[in-house]
């Protein structure tokens, strides 16, 4: 059985993924090239919300984990885990330059009989193609053969607390039999469910379907949002009341946008690949339209709001609560907030955001102009100055009842204020 294991990343993927392994008595060795993030959990610190800092001093003091940025140690293990980002570039195609420079930092150090398995989220043909090469031309040695080479679509839920990484199944595809039969027996010591698939291209297939089918559903009730409110229905009491169907329906909610780092994102992976065999997703492609241009329809109910009120957007003093991208997490990755809040800038609008969960915002890829800029105070007297405040995120620790005693105008685009009541021309629904 093998016991010893790199896990390259440690972020929301690769951090719940160590500490699993090794409370299931596994030896992790956690890889990444962030010093600041290995220093932390060597010193037992946090920088994820929902992992704690005891969780990962416990597994430090049993000499069960450790973190290190010196790849070369990838000699000492017999499983390598990677875990790191696959973002979209600026003309929104496939980035997998993390996946192949992760590549090769570990192929100079891979060892006979060394299992490799990616868990980023990608097209089918990535592990059997981009990466199968970069580590065969850096090692010399050849997968199937000499190494095993397998893909297992990472299925973390942050915020969730019914999602724990023990009890989720997990989908395994290897490149040969051999292969997946090796990737099996690794992850059979920390996940109790095992899904084995025929292939590394379908495991990555599968995971590009979850995600799709989301984003996909997500676009349907975000497109009924607006036709119902042009038809004065409230579309979130029309989801409670379909979703009481005991067959045959799906709750799926609307919003601001999509965040986070799959849904906005995966499905574009499969339509860029999908054209290298001349078809088009016709179906994923539009759903993206309709997501991504929910901020722009936020914004013009935040301006029908103002308006209301005899007050133009610009000039106008405007809050985001909520910069992460779901309830309750502090990831803000590919967050709708940050786009709410170019929009707004650039119609003239002066703009801050709370969020209990980020206090800071850190730098971002897609948004650095936003770095250094921090949550603003919960007080009747802060919240008194804004002339309009939107719900992007709804938080548990947020008190709405609060908000609607201190706010002149809400604009609510998660439902969180159902059941509070407020004033005439106060809150708007988007």
């Amino acid at each position: 059985m093998t016991t010893k294991i790199a896990i390259v990343g440690l972020g929301y993927v690769g951090l719940p993924l160590s500490l699993q392994f090794a409370r299931s008595e596994a030896n992790v060795l956690g890889l990444d090239i962030d010093q600041s993030k290995v220093d932390a959990l060597n010193a037992g610190r946090s920088y994820i919300k929902h992992i704690s800092g005891e969780a990962i001093s416990a597994q430090l003091k049993g000499g069960r984990f450790g973190a290190s940025t010196d790849f070369s140690r990838i000699r000492e293990v017999e499983a390598v885990i990677i875990c790191v980002p696959t973002p979209l570039n600026k003309n929104r195609e496939p980035d997998i330059s993390y996946i192949t420079e992760t590549g090769r930092a570990i192929a100079p150090h891979l060892q006979k009989g060394t299992v490799v398995v990616l868990e980023s989220t990608t097209y089918p043909g990535t592990t059997d193609e981009d990466l199968r090469e970069v580590l065969e031309k850096g090692s010399g040695l050849k997968a199937g053969t000499d190494f095993h080479l397998a893909f297992s679509p990472e299925r973390e839920d942050p915020g969730n607390p019914q999602s724990v990484v023990a009890t989720i199944p997990k989908v395994v595809g290897g490149l040969t039999p051999e292969c997946l039969k090796k990737a099996l027996a690794l992850y059979s010591i920390a996940i109790k469910t095992l899904v084995p698939v025929s292939s590394c291209r379908v495991a990555e297939a599968t995971k590009l379907l979850e995600n799709t089918f989301r984003g996909v559903n997500i676009a349907l009730v975000n497109e009924l949002k607006v036709v119902y409110s042009a038809m004065g229905i409230d579309v979130w009491e029309v989801i409670n009341a379909a979703k009481t169907k005991p067959f045959g329906f799906m709750a799926f909610y609307p919003g601001p946008g999509l965040g986070g780092h799959c849904i906005p994102i995966d499905p574009f992976y499969l339509t860029w690949k999908a054209r290298e065999y001349g078809q088009h997703t016709r179906f994923i492609e539009l759903s993206g339209e309709i997501n991504t241009g929910m901020p722009d329809y936020v914004v013009r109910r935040v301006a029908d709001a103002l308006n209301d009120r005899a007050k133009a957007v610009k000039g106008s003093k405007v809050l985001v609560l909520g910069l992460a991208y779901k309830p309750n997490v502090d990831d803000d990755r590919e967050s709708p907030s940050y786009v709410l809040l170019d929009l707004l800038k650039q119609r003239g609008a002066e703009v801050a955001y709370h969020d209990p969960f980020v206090p800071v915002i850190r730098p971002t890829r897609e948004h650095p102009h936003f770095a250094g800029m921090k949550s603003i105070p919960w007080d009747r007297a802060t919240l008194g100055t804004f002339d309009a405040v939107i719900i992007a995120t709804n938080h548990q620790a947020v008190d709405y009842r609060q908000l609607a005693e201190w706010a002149p105008c809400i604009v609510d685009t998660r439902n969180a204020m159902a059941g509070i009541a407020s004033k005439p021309g106060q809150l708007w629904k988007a």
